[in-house]
This record gives C-alpha cells, sequence and structure tokens, in this order.
C-alpha cells in the first residue's frame, strides 16, 4: 500500500515549529523530522523548519551516521544565512565525532578526531560571521576543545588520515 502524505494548513505552522520542537526534547526525532517535512511541503523556504529538521536527522545518528549526515548536509544549501550554514555545519560534524565516539569500531577515535577537527574549523569560520551577541559557535568550539582535551584515544592517526566517507 501506498500511503501519501496529508498536508497541513499554512495557518497551522506555528503550532507544527512548537510540537517538532517538543518531539526534539522528548526525544522523538523521528517525529520531530516528519512534522518538519509536512511544514516544508507546504512553506519550502521556512527557515526554522529547515534548522529543526536537520537537528533531528543529526539527533538520529547512530553507530554508523554517514546516511545521517549525508541527510543533514542535503538540508544546509536551504538555508538563506551563510553564518547558519557555518554553524550547523560544524554541527553535523561535531554529532557525527560524537557517534564515532560511541561506536566502538576499529580507529574510531581518529575518525571522531578528524570530525571534531572539522567541526572546530567550521565553528571558526562561523564566529567570524556571527551576529552581535552570538557567542554559539566559540560554545560549541570549547565543547569540541574540551571533549579532544579529556579522551585521550581521540587522536589523530599516525597511519594515512582515515576517509569520512562521505563524498
Amino acid at each position: 500500500m501506498d500511503f501519501k502524505p496529508k498536508p497541513i494548513t499554512k495557518e497551522g505552522i506555528p503550532a507544527a515549529l512548537q510540537k517538532a520542537e517538543r518531539y526534539r526534547v522528548i526525544a522523538d526525532p523521528t517525529s520531530a523530522e516528519s512534522i518538519c517535512l509536512d511544514i516544508l511541503a507546504v512553506s519550502p523556504d521556512n527557515q526554522q523548519a529547515l534548522v529543526t529538521l536537520l537537528l533531528a536527522i543529526t539527533d538520529q545518528f547512530g553507530e554508523s551516521p554517514t546516511e545521517g549526515v549525508r541527510r543533514a548536509r542535503e538540508v544546509l544549501p536551504r538555508l538563506q544565512d551563510e553564518y547558519k550554514r557555518l554553524y550547523y555545519a560544524g554541527i553535523i560534524s561535531e554529532r557525527c565525532a560524537k557517534a564515532q565516539m560511541r561506536s566502538g569500531v576499529p580507529r574510531a577515535g581518529e575518525m571522531a578526531y578528524q570530525w571534531l577537527r572539522e567541526a572546530m574549523s567550521l565553528y571558526e569560520r562561523a564566529e567570524s560571521q556571527r551576529p552581535p551577541g552570538s557567542d554559539e559557535p566559540i560554545l560549541r568550539w570549547n565543547t569540541c576543545a574540551r571533549l579532544l582535551a579529556r579522551n585521550p584515544q581521540l587522536r589523530p592517526g599516525t597511519e594515512e588520515p582515515v576517509a569520512l566517507g562521505l563524498e
């Protein structure tokens, strides 16, 4: 059977956005993602829905986040602000690193290290474009730095670089 999603109304978008946020808070990111897709079907450029969608996708990163990283990165070009594109690209990389840390696969520490360094680079670029009073990229950069300092297994490899496998 093929079930086609029913469209929501434009008037229902504010309430749907609130519901999507609540689903993220209660750790139900698949429901949050679904709601965002419903919003974007009737309002394709809705920036809040795009950000919530991206975050809901990253909330679902498991031990093998490659598919989720690809899907989250597909949302980035739809964000209208360069600062937000850089900042949320950093979020994707940071959350991928954390998923790698949890995975326990061989060379997970090396892969997580590379993802964290990529996130830090993106946060530094976002920092130079941040709005006045917004320290978000600095806070995220500091989190990555502390993760690296506290986890000795997060180090660059001594062998050839690990391919992040998302091309």
